[in-house]
């Protein structure tokens, strides 16, 4: 990364954050204790849920000692309601860890906060970063897709071997003199403007920057396809348009013998997709817009469809004089034949 980008980058993303960004009861303090009680009830849990939480809890337990000496069922009973209990109980015993191995001093560097009980390296990060300005970026659901996004990746951000490489652009990219502000305001463009759909990239102060919002790719990515069991199958399916009519095929063989469907490839990104369907038919689509994750269960197996919408603006009409099982559909048309339940439900998204 050019040092150049990075430094404009982050002036930008800086800026905008300190007009824009979220005020929130745990940015009012560089207390590592403070930070690190809220971080861990931000996993598995809405920002407006915490703050209520976040504010009882450091009320009833004001120092790393207090909560260290209290009891497990007055513990338990503060976090009622939050969930995902084992939280509360890591809690407990990093707090009991800290009081006797530390004297009651949140420990100040990256790697002994991460060997403390139930901290991962995203909130080791946050806490390190933002207590103790130690410049170490986080990396969650935000960060990924926005950096995904930045950089018009297509790996996909469910692997761990995709996190690392993303650990490394971020610990390259924050700003070492402000890195508080700049995760916090990662945070805050993930959560405000660079969402999971529909980003308000007109409003992104970082777009300029964005090669997804240069190509257009800012409605796929980033890709996250979770690792599936043995019968299930990862599949990318797309509803493919030329003009006003669909692009459908007919099956032949398989589940879906005899009945019309969509175009679907076990492929694990859109860029994949796009050359398989090349390949095998010799005209060129571009996936334009991303749906869901559709889930549908056969007797003996689930498939799991990624659904896309897809615009070819070449005209098909030697594809299906190629592959008689292939042609296009008015939606009115569509009604008339017979397809499959499976592929409805993407069709469905768009």
């Amino acid at each position: 990364m050019k040092e150049l980008f990075i430094k404009n980058f982050d002036h930008d993303l800086i800026f905008w954050y300190k007009k824009n960004g979220r005020d929130l009861p745990w940015r009012h303090t560089k207390n590592p204790y403070f930070i690190w009680i809220s971080e861990i009830m931000l996993q598995q849990t809405q920002v407006d849920t915490v703050i209520d939480y976040y504010r009882r809890f450091i009320e009833r337990f004001p120092t790393v000692n207090d909560l260290a000496a209290a009891g497990e069922d007055e513990v338990f009973k503060l976090w009622e309601g939050l969930g995902y209990y084992r939280r509360a109980s890591n809690l407990m015993a990093a707090a009991k860890t800290i009081a006797k191995k530390y004297d009651g001093c949140f420990p100040a560097d990256y790697d002994t906060i991460l060997s403390l009980k139930g901290i991962g390296n995203y909130t080791a990060s946050a806490v390190a970063s933002i207590a103790f300005d130690i410049p170490k970026g986080v990396v969650d659901g935000n960060t990924l897709r926005i950096i995904s996004r930045i950089y018009n990746r297509q790996d996909n951000i469910a692997k761990d071997k995709t996190k690392k490489e993303y650990q490394v652009v971020m610990d390259a990219l924050i700003d070492r003199d402000h890195p508080s502000d700049f995760n916090q305001a990662m945070m805050d463009l993930g959560a405000m403007i660079c969402t999971p759909k529909n980003p308000k990239c007109s409003c992104c102060p970082v777009s300029a920057y964005c090669e997804a919002h240069e190509c257009h790719t800012e409605h796929i990515l980033p890709v996250n396809i979770k690792p599936r069991t043995k019968n299930e199958t990862e599949l990318i399916t797309a509803v493919i348009k030329y003009g006003d009519r669909y692009l459908m095929i007919k099956n032949r063989e398989g589940l879906l013998k005899n009945l019309y469907g969509l175009i679907q490839y076990e492929v694990q990104s859109p860029a994949a997709f796009e050359d398989t369907f090349y390949e095998n038919y010799g005209i060129s689509v571009r996936l334009t817009a991303y749906g869901k994750l559709v889930r549908h269960v056969f007797t003996h197996r689930v498939w799991l469809m990624q659904g896309y919408l897809g615009v070819i603006s070449e005209n098909p009409e030697k594809i299906i004089a190629a592959h008689p099982e292939i042609n296009l559909y008015t939606a009115n048309e569509l009604e008339k034949i017979a397809i499959s339940t499976a592929h409805q439900k993407v069709m469905r998204l768009f």
